[in-house]
């Protein structure tokens, strides 16, 4: 699949796939349910202390803030057990990382000891950070997971495209389940490159077969229904499957959906940026952990995410739809352990 290509059309036949987990590292939000609005003032998540421990040492503050996000995810969906250790199937379980500067300062960093002292200055402690797929790794070796393993860094929609990746892999038999980070650091580098101040961001979901988490007793929180990546929104939302027959009850946007009228005026919209900051590759997956707490909330209609737009090279639009199971006025939105 290209960078421009369509990314998923909606197939009748396919495989369902939907989030069973879903986790935050993220300053200011407590829960998934908190990203529909107003923030709450406390409760919330602190890179102080919740970035620190044995475990996180050695590790660039992308992948500790990937490595908390993961961790909740996977105990929301019930696949770990009261020893953080991993229950799942390890060797078919695949991580998906969506960052556009997550190790960039680690880049900057090792560019700047090679060209002070030579390649003999640097750290073998800090040469692995260097890697894209630093992130994605760390998070496999963790919960020993053995399954496809890969890293999404392609602009504004790289989190709507590793979801996409992430449930075509289940669809085609190459995964029978998902980590999904879309995470970017707070630091100055990235507040250099971004022009303004970056935000500390992660947020994890789990992505399974719906026969596989209906057969083990997972509450499936959405169902991820179709997705494109196309030139425009007009061709993205059509390929998506999205349509005037189908009520969108929430459509979460970037500046550019907030500015379209594509969609009935009626549609409740939310711009995750305007009130978080900057999330550039944590942006979609953040969409879809939304997009969960919307249709367990008893809220009427679909949830529609998109990004990108006519100051990018493509637009990304998922759909997202509740599971039948679902019966909002008796579920609460899930907490951090």
């Amino acid at each position: 699949m290209s960078a421009t290509s369509t990314a998923h059309m909606r197939n009748p036949n396919a495989r369902e796939v939907v989030v069973t987990g879903i986790g935050l590292a993220l300053p200011g939000v407590a829960t998934y349910g908190d990203l529909l609005g107003p923030l709450p003032g406390e409760g919330i998540f602190d890179p102080a202390t919740g970035l620190s421990g044995r475990e996180l040492r050695h590790k660039d503050r992308a992948s500790r803030l990937a490595l908390r996000a993961a961790g909740f995810a996977l105990h929301d969906a019930g696949l770990t057990d009261a020893d953080a250790t991993f229950t799942g199937v390890a060797d078919s379980t695949a991580v998906v990382v969506s960052t556009n500067l997550g190790n960039v300062d680690s880049v900057c960093e090792a560019t700047d000891t090679i060209a002070r002292a030579g390649v003999m200055g640097l750290s073998p402690l800090g040469l692995p950070q260097t890697s894209s797929n630093v992130i994605a790794g760390w998070v496999a070796i963790r919960y020993r997971l053995r399954g496809p393993n890969l890293t999404v860094c392609n602009g504004v929609t790289s989190g709507l495209d590793a979801l996409s990746w992430a449930r075509n892999l289940i669809v085609a038999g190459r995964a029978e389940a998902a980590v999904v980070v879309g995470v970017e650091p707070a630091n100055d580098v990235v507040t250099k490159v971004l022009g303004e101040q970056s935000t500390d961001a992660a947020v994890a979901v789990v992505l399974e077969p719906a026969d596989a988490a209906a057969s083990r007793g997972a509450r499936p929180r959405a169902t991820i229904t179709g997705y494109a990546r196309a030139r425009n929104l007009a061709a993205a939302l059509v390929s998506a499957g999205v349509t005037e027959e189908e009520s969108v009850g929430l459509w979460l946007v970037d500046e550019a959906g907030a500015r379209s009228g594509h969609l009935l005026a009626a549609t409740r919209r939310i711009d995750l940026e305007a009130q978080l900051g900057p999330l550039s590759g944590a942006l979609g997956v953040l969409q879809c952990a939304a997009a969960a707490a919307h249709l367990e909330s008893g809220a009427t209609g679909n949830v529609l995410a998109t990004a990108g737009g006519p100051r990018h090279d493509a637009t990304g639009a998922l759909l997202l739809t509740p599971w039948p199971a679902i019966r909002p006025s008796t579920q609460e939105r899930g907490q951090h352990p």
